[in-house]
């Protein structure tokens, strides 16, 4: 299972779709929205993406994983959309023989996802908004609204 959806993302069916008689170890990651960032109370999240392509980026960190650790199976799943604090934004589940090759390849996708996927992430403070990823680029600046206080 790979996806881009809409809507919440169904944490359990994402650990469903990595069940396997062989396996010893099921990890799931969820990455949440918190209430903070930088000193700043964050009001909600809206994520835009590239789903299309997000899915193949999705399918190219399987296979990184796959080559990397003897895993059973794997499955991903990102929102999109606005998010409310507490809620998922992305679900990652790694099912392997054993739990270390499951935490690992776990922590891989995630990392991996962060830097591969074309997914973009806006944070929504109280006086301002921020498009995050933006910080490296010098061209951005003028966009990039400055922090309340």
């Amino acid at each position: 299972m790979f996806a881009v959806v809409d809507r919440p993302i169904d944490e359990q069916a994402v650990a469903r779709a990595v069940a396997d008689p062989g396996a010893g170890g099921i990890c799931t990651f969820s990455g949440v929205v918190r209430d903070n960032s930088q000193g700043k109370r964050v009001l909600y999240l809206e994520y835009e993406a590239y789903p299309e392509m997000a899915v193949k980026q999705m399918e190219v960190i399987a296979a990184e994983v796959r080559a990397r650790w003897s895993i059973q199976r794997i499955a991903m799943a990102h929102r999109t959309g606005r998010l409310e604090i507490g809620e998922a934004s992305v679900v990652i589940a790694v099912s392997s023989a054993h739990r270390a090759e499951a935490f690992e390849a776990c922590r891989y996708a995630i990392d991996r996802l962060k830097q591969i996927l074309p997914v973009w992430k806006k944070e929504v403070w109280e006086g301002g908004e921020y498009w995050v990823g933006w910080e490296g680029n010098p061209d951005a600046s003028q966009l990039i609204p400055p922090a309340s206080q």
